[in-house]
């Protein structure tokens, strides 16, 4: 196939795409309010850019000034005083081009900034549900690509189309002036440069966020698949090929957008620049017929071949001004996409304080079912045409407990019971479907997340740790603790004498996940960092579940540290591990079917003594 047929199937494909949306309503409005945060800034910007277009026009016309100089056979003198005034416009105008760069540069990076942090402030406040469904890599290429192709709006489209207005606006007043009949011969051919503009323009537009997903796409690839635990399990599965078929089969269609763009973009540049040799074709064809006629002096032809230049440009930008702003449109529509997605867990505007002390904490006919995607998602994150729209069965029902202070109360029952949902209740990574759950007579959804998180602390099955030194992890919540009150909790989490052998000690970097430390020191950390926060109330969802029994006695050492004098809701899988309980509840399909001590609940004879025989016969 040869190029030019390659350059025309594209087309073909753009045609034939779906991708050719409207901006959503109210993008243009949203991106202004965040370049408008700098007014004076981009008022500066103006000033200067305006002040450089205006200048461009003056060369053309010195110029001329030295053709005629020359006819005349004026005296040397004059033509080197036009070509040092030539000479020092161009230095002003480089001048000033560089600072209109610098400030349209810092005004970009600036809203670079608001943006970024803006999203990614917005993102952290996003419930748990939402991490759940939405694409890593989708995330990532939201705070990267989408704000740094916002940037192009701002630090190039934005300069250019002040410039090409000013530059467009004096070139016409001096061409008009100079010789409107061949202004208007080069008028005319303004709807081939305005036609094409609008269509082209959301042709490419459709294709830029069409390319921005399969970016987002190949990114979430490669940030699941080049994390420890998805490469090894590409490799105990001999993936390996089957992964490279499909980022082969991604970057390929990046490539093809990319091919796309790159052939609607050169056509329409190139009609641009065949419209603006004809145009310097009726320049001299017109200028010269005048000037042998004597209407018109040969400097003048001269100047209005060079201002072609500066009215053919300035068109030229400001049609690609349009593309690109499209384009940048969209990543701003990007943004704001992820931005309109409201939380689900708020703060109250004025917090209900939990008081100090003990901690209780009590369940009140409380129901639960997971939100629908639709509720805390969006289709472009999870890479599906459409969200799932339908409510998930309900999970809990009409649970009434309570935890005194001090006291420890166990969970048991079968996996998808509801254990751990009754955990994300209590620290408040969901809120109830109905009833309530309080602490210390405080409804968590009258306290302010702050307040609930340091009276609750909570360890889970996967002690998930940041590619991070161990104090960093240690001190989560609370940097100001000091190494001698670290290497105290390490001792009372069984892990002072591991630290002290590692080469770096607390500056030990753990690794991705914290894979560099075995699954009994990344729990002992996890125990440690519980500590670190001294929270009153302690969640332990299933703490040693994975552990081996060496590791398991050392880590129990451990949690027993941690609960001392504190009230303790514990989801056990090892049923050994909670037979001192003050309170056993077991949960079977979101219901507690029996509640009761470790004897009491054996001598019931029910699904609780069930479960312990049939561990203990295992065992």
């Amino acid at each position: 196939m040869s190029m030019n047929h390659a350059g025309w199937a594209a087309l073909g494909g753009i045609r034939r795409s779906k991708e050719q949306e409207a901006l959503t309503p109210g993008t243009i409005r949203r991106a202004w309010s965040f370049i408008a945060r700098y007014r004076g800034r981009l008022i500066v910007y103006l000033v200067v850019s305006a002040l450089g277009a205006v200048l461009t026009v003056v060369s053309p016309i010195l110029a001329g000034d030295v053709v005629d100089a020359i006819v005349a056979g004026s005296n040397v003198n004059v033509v080197v005083r036009l070509a040092l005034l030539i000479a020092g416009v161009a230095l002003l105008e480089a001048a000033l081009d560089v600072v209109s760069r610098w400030q349209s540069a810092s005004l970009g990076e600036r809203t670079i900034f608001d943006l970024r942090t803006a999203v990614f402030n917005h993102v952290q406040k996003m419930p748990i549900a939402f991490f759940t469904r939405a694409r890593t890599g989708a995330l990532v290429s939201r705070l990267n690509n989408d704000v740094i192709g916002a940037q192009t709006a701002i630090a190039r489209t934005l300069p250019t189309v002040v410039m090409n207005i000013v530059t467009l606006g004096v070139t016409l007043v001096v061409m008009l002036t100079t010789s409107w009949q061949i202004t208007l011969v080069s008028l005319l051919l303004l709807p081939v440069f305005l036609f094409p503009a609008r269509s082209i323009g959301t042709r490419i537009a459709g294709l830029t966020r069409e390319r921005a997903k399969r970016n987002a796409a190949m990114g979430d690839q490669m940030t699941e698949r080049f994390s420890a635990p998805g490469a090894t399990l590409v490799k105990l599965f001999g993936e390996q090929d089957h992964e490279a078929n499909i980022f082969a089969a991604r970057s390929d269609s990046v490539r093809s957008s990319g091919v796309q763009i790159s052939v609607w973009t050169s056509v329409f540049m190139t009609m641009l620049t065949l419209v603006s040799s004809l145009a310097l074709a009726a320049v001299y064809g017109i200028g010269g017929y005048q000037a042998l006629t004597g209407s018109l002096n040969a400097g003048d032809v001269v100047t209005m071949a060079l201002l072609l230049t500066r009215l053919y440009a300035p068109l030229t930008g400001l049609a690609t001004a349009r593309v690109e702003l499209m384009s940048a449109l969209v990543s701003f529509e990007r943004i704001f996409e992820v931005l309109d997605l409201k939380p689900m867990i708020t703060d109250p505007e004025q917090p209900q304080t939990i008081e100090p002390g003990g901690v209780r904490i009590e369940f009140n006919d409380v129901d639960f079912q997971y939100p629908a995607a639709s509720d805390v998602s969006l289709a472009s994150l999870e890479e599906v045409a459409v969200l799932d729209n339908r409510t998930s069965e309900q999970v809990l029902y009409g649970l009434n407990f309570v935890i005194e202070p001090g006291q420890t109360v166990a969970l048991v029952g079968s996996s998808g019971a509801g254990k751990s949902t009754i955990a994300s209740l209590v620290s408040r990574l969901y809120d109830v479907t109905a009833g309530s759950i309080t602490i210390n007579g405080v409804d968590l959804r009258d306290a302010s997340s702050n307040d609930i998180h340091n009276r609750v602390g909570m360890v889970t099955q996967d002690a998930h740790l940041f590619h991070a030194s161990i104090r960093d992890n240690l001190t989560l919540g609370h940097r100001e603790v000091t190494d001698v009150q670290l290497w105290q909790l390490l001792e009372h989490a069984r892990l002072a004498d591991v630290v002290e052998e590692m080469p770096d000690g607390l500056d030990t970097i753990v690794g991705e996940r914290g894979y560099r430390l075995s699954g009994g020191e990344r729990q002992r950390l996890a125990i440690a960092r519980l500590l670190v926060a001294a929270p009153d109330a302690v969640i332990l969802d299933e703490a040693t579940a994975s552990l081996d029994s060496t590791n398991e006695a050392a880590v129990q050492l451990a949690l027993d540290q941690a609960l001392q004098s504190r009230t303790a809701l514990v989801i056990a899988h090892r049923l050994s591990t909670i037979v001192d309980a003050d309170k056993i509840l077991v949960i079977e399909d979101g219901h507690i079917i029996e509640r009761g001590t470790h004897d009491e609940l054996l001598s019931a004879n029910g699904r609780y003594a069930e479960l312990y025989t049939t561990q203990f016969q295992q065992h």
